[in-house]
Protein backbone atom coordinates (compact mmCIF):
# COMPACT_ATOMS: atom_id res chain seq x y z
CA UNK A 1 0.00 0.00 0.00
CA UNK A 2 0.99 3.47 -1.08
CA UNK A 3 1.18 6.51 1.25
CA UNK A 4 -0.50 9.66 -0.12
CA UNK A 5 2.04 12.75 0.46
CA UNK A 6 -0.31 15.55 -0.63
CA UNK A 7 1.27 18.23 -2.70
CA UNK A 8 0.91 22.08 -2.83
CA UNK A 9 -0.62 22.22 -6.28
CA UNK A 10 -3.51 20.33 -5.58
CA UNK A 11 -4.51 21.76 -2.44
CA UNK A 12 -8.07 23.52 -2.70
CA UNK A 13 -8.54 25.75 0.19
CA UNK A 14 -12.07 25.79 1.83
CA UNK A 15 -13.65 29.20 3.63
CA UNK A 16 -15.06 28.36 6.89
CA UNK A 17 -16.90 30.50 9.50
CA UNK A 18 -16.62 30.03 13.37
CA UNK A 19 -18.85 32.13 15.62
CA UNK A 20 -16.25 32.76 18.82
CA UNK A 21 -19.64 34.44 21.02
CA UNK A 22 -19.81 32.70 24.40
CA UNK A 23 -16.99 30.23 23.66
CA UNK A 24 -13.55 29.68 25.62
CA UNK A 25 -10.27 31.03 24.48
CA UNK A 26 -8.29 28.21 24.46
CA UNK A 27 -10.77 25.22 23.08
CA UNK A 28 -11.75 27.72 20.70
CA UNK A 29 -7.78 28.41 19.37
CA UNK A 30 -7.14 24.54 19.08
CA UNK A 31 -9.96 23.88 16.90
CA UNK A 32 -9.33 27.03 15.05
CA UNK A 33 -5.05 25.60 14.51
CA UNK A 34 -6.32 22.29 13.52
CA UNK A 35 -8.33 23.63 10.96
CA UNK A 36 -5.92 26.16 9.55
CA UNK A 37 -3.04 23.25 9.28
CA UNK A 38 -5.78 20.85 7.56
CA UNK A 39 -5.61 18.40 10.53
CA UNK A 40 -8.88 17.56 9.96
CA UNK A 41 -8.14 16.04 6.62
CA UNK A 42 -7.72 12.93 5.59
CA UNK A 43 -4.99 13.79 3.17
CA UNK A 44 -3.18 16.00 5.82
CA UNK A 45 0.79 16.29 5.41
CA UNK A 46 3.08 17.79 8.12
CA UNK A 47 5.67 19.36 5.15
CA UNK A 48 2.96 20.67 3.05
CA UNK A 49 -0.20 23.71 4.23
CA UNK A 50 -3.06 21.89 3.40
CA UNK A 51 -5.38 23.49 5.74
CA UNK A 52 -8.50 26.14 5.20
CA UNK A 53 -8.96 29.37 5.79
CA UNK A 54 -10.78 30.10 8.70
CA UNK A 55 -13.06 33.76 9.33
CA UNK A 56 -13.66 34.05 13.37
CA UNK A 57 -16.41 36.64 14.01
CA UNK A 58 -17.27 38.18 17.44
CA UNK A 59 -13.96 37.90 18.67
CA UNK A 60 -14.68 40.62 21.52
CA UNK A 61 -17.49 37.96 23.32
CA UNK A 62 -14.70 35.39 23.64
CA UNK A 63 -14.65 33.74 26.98
CA UNK A 64 -11.63 33.31 29.48
CA UNK A 65 -11.77 31.00 32.43
CA UNK A 66 -10.90 31.71 35.83
CA UNK A 67 -8.93 34.75 36.74
CA UNK A 68 -6.93 34.76 33.38
CA UNK A 69 -8.88 38.13 32.57
CA UNK A 70 -6.70 40.15 35.28
CA UNK A 71 -3.65 37.81 35.75
CA UNK A 72 -2.74 37.28 31.86
CA UNK A 73 -0.45 39.52 30.24
CA UNK A 74 1.11 40.14 26.83
CA UNK A 75 5.18 41.61 26.42
CA UNK A 76 6.35 43.24 23.68
CA UNK A 77 9.77 44.57 23.18
CA UNK A 78 11.00 47.22 21.29
CA UNK A 79 14.73 45.96 20.37
CA UNK A 80 16.04 49.08 23.06
CA UNK A 81 17.74 48.65 26.57
CA UNK A 82 14.16 48.73 28.46
CA UNK A 83 11.82 48.44 26.24
CA UNK A 84 9.81 45.81 27.43
CA UNK A 85 6.24 46.51 27.77
CA UNK A 86 3.56 44.77 29.62
CA UNK A 87 -0.09 44.33 28.91
CA UNK A 88 -2.91 43.24 30.52
CA UNK A 89 -5.15 40.90 28.84
CA UNK A 90 -8.41 43.18 29.59
CA UNK A 91 -6.70 46.12 27.88
CA UNK A 92 -5.76 44.38 24.70
CA UNK A 93 -9.19 43.30 24.87
CA UNK A 94 -11.15 46.58 24.98
CA UNK A 95 -8.96 48.02 22.02
CA UNK A 96 -8.03 44.73 19.91
CA UNK A 97 -9.87 42.22 20.56
CA UNK A 98 -9.14 40.22 17.68
CA UNK A 99 -5.19 39.83 18.93
CA UNK A 100 -6.77 37.90 21.72
CA UNK A 101 -7.53 35.08 19.33
CA UNK A 102 -4.10 35.63 16.72
CA UNK A 103 -2.03 35.17 19.29
CA UNK A 104 -3.80 32.18 20.87
CA UNK A 105 -4.12 30.52 17.56
CA UNK A 106 -0.86 31.56 16.83
CA UNK A 107 0.91 29.55 19.78
CA UNK A 108 -0.34 26.53 19.17
CA UNK A 109 0.97 26.49 15.39
CA UNK A 110 4.30 24.91 15.07
CA UNK A 111 7.14 27.37 14.86
CA UNK A 112 8.47 27.57 11.47
CA UNK A 113 8.27 29.29 7.98
CA UNK A 114 5.11 27.14 7.38
CA UNK A 115 2.86 28.28 10.39
CA UNK A 116 3.44 32.05 9.27
CA UNK A 117 1.96 31.01 5.91
CA UNK A 118 -0.99 29.27 7.27
CA UNK A 119 -1.71 31.82 9.98
CA UNK A 120 -2.18 34.56 7.13
CA UNK A 121 -5.68 32.06 6.64
CA UNK A 122 -6.66 33.22 9.90
CA UNK A 123 -9.12 36.39 9.73
CA UNK A 124 -10.33 37.40 12.97
CA UNK A 125 -13.21 40.66 13.47
CA UNK A 126 -14.40 42.19 16.52
CA UNK A 127 -17.85 42.37 15.98
CA UNK A 128 -20.89 40.07 13.99
CA UNK A 129 -19.56 41.41 10.06
CA UNK A 130 -16.98 40.08 8.36
CA UNK A 131 -15.64 41.51 4.93
CA UNK A 132 -15.32 37.81 3.44
CA UNK A 133 -19.19 36.88 2.13
CA UNK A 134 -17.74 36.89 -1.41
CA UNK A 135 -15.84 33.49 -0.45
CA UNK A 136 -18.89 32.22 0.87
CA UNK A 137 -17.92 30.46 3.85
CA UNK A 138 -19.16 27.12 5.67
CA UNK A 139 -20.23 28.44 9.13
CA UNK A 140 -19.12 25.60 11.42
CA UNK A 141 -20.27 24.87 15.33
CA UNK A 142 -17.06 23.60 17.54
Amino acid sequence: MKTYLAKKETVQPKWYLVDADGQVLGRLAVKVANIIRGRNKPAYTPNVDTGDCVVVINAAKVVLTGKKEETNSYMSFSGFVGGEKYRKLSEVRARHPEFIIQQAVKGMLPKNRLANRMLTKLRVFAGPEHTHTAQNPEKISL
